[in-house]
């Protein structure tokens, strides 16, 4: 049996695995996919405090070698469901493992558009995060899909920083909140196309452009340098509603403290309800509920 069990090994889960083992607790990860989570697929990160830049996957390697350092044990696995109890049971995949807390840091997903070798261009044109990336495209033309309000955002960011801003809203209106909206009819240098979707996505190993069809089936190329896409997230919670409150949009209901209703059970990260998702709040997350947890491990009655 583990003191702490941690699902998900992204920046929120592995910063939750160190500040455990940092208090000497046995730890185990476990993570379904590639252990750094999301960030692994950003070329470049420039808003790490302490590096002036570096990529997401030497930023996860460096933390997955750091935690593996203080002792903690990483496993590919995917999580089918918590049992309660005052011991936790996590069934996975492969197996079954107890502990007297867990930490569910299982991040969100980018949904996606569905297009042929999108997966590929992630990091090579088309990203999800102008905060992250928008500098990238400093002085070019970007385009941006969606028309809610995380899209807008991004869109109006991108304005401050491209020549250019394209976006492409499937429904013939913007969605985004009224005052949202007018300030991105005040931009010069947006251009928004409603009525259409991206049919593919053009160039190889990396993006030139995108081709964009109207409800009439019509299709037209626009040359970019880089795309966006703002369609929503989706939080990597369904196996575990039976334990953990979630809210309308799949979201664990969990505060700043990172405590669930189930004792023993914490959420940190972007699995969690929150305003900003960034690698420095998902730290900060991962950090809180280690701490929170290993309180309860050393009060816990085993």
């Amino acid at each position: 049996m583990y003191d702490i069990i941690v699902i998900g090994g992204g920046p929120a889960g592995l910063t939750a695995a160190l500040y455990a083992r940092r208090a000497n607790k046995s730890v185990l990860v476990l993570e379904k996919a590639a252990f750094g989570g999301q960030i692994t697929f950003s070329p470049k990160v420039e808003n790490i405090p302490g590096h002036q830049a570096l990529s997401g996957n030497d930023f996860a390697a460096l933390l997955v070698d750091q935690v593996i350092e203080q002792g903690a044990d990483l496993e590919p696995a995917e999580v089918i469901e918590i049992r309660d109890g005052e011991v936790k049971t996590v069934v996975t995949d492969s197996g079954e493992y107890t502990a007297k807390a867990v930490i569910i840091a299982t991040g969100a997903k980018h949904r996606m558009l569905g297009l042929e070798n999108e997966e590929n261009l992630v990091g090579n044109g088309v990203s999800f995060c102008a905060v992250c990336d928008g500098a990238f495209y400093q002085g070019g033309t970007v385009g941006v899909v969606g028309g809610g309000n995380s899209a807008l955002q991004e869109a109006l960011l991108l304005s401050e920083l491209a020549k250019k801003v394209v976006i492409v809203q499937n429904l013939d209106r913007l969605t985004g909140e009224p005052a949202m909206c007018g300030r991105i009819a005040e931009k010069d240098n947006v251009e928004i196309i409603l009525g259409h979707t991206v049919s593919r996505l053009i160039g190889e190993k990396s993006l030139s452009g995108i081709e964009i069809k109207s409800e009439s089936g019509e299709t037209r190329e626009i040359k970019l340098d880089g795309l966006f896409v703002a369609i929503g997230l989706i939080p990597q919670n369904e196996a575990f509603k039976n334990i953990v409150e979630l809210d309308r949009f799949g979201y664990a209901a969990a505060d700043e403290s990172c405590l669930c209703a189930a004792a023993g059970v914490f959420v940190a990260g972007d699995c969690r309800t929150k305003k900003i998702r960034q690698v420095t709040t998902a730290c900060a997350d991962g950090a809180v509920a280690a701490l929170a947890a290993c309180d309860y491990c050393d009060g816990a009655k085993i």
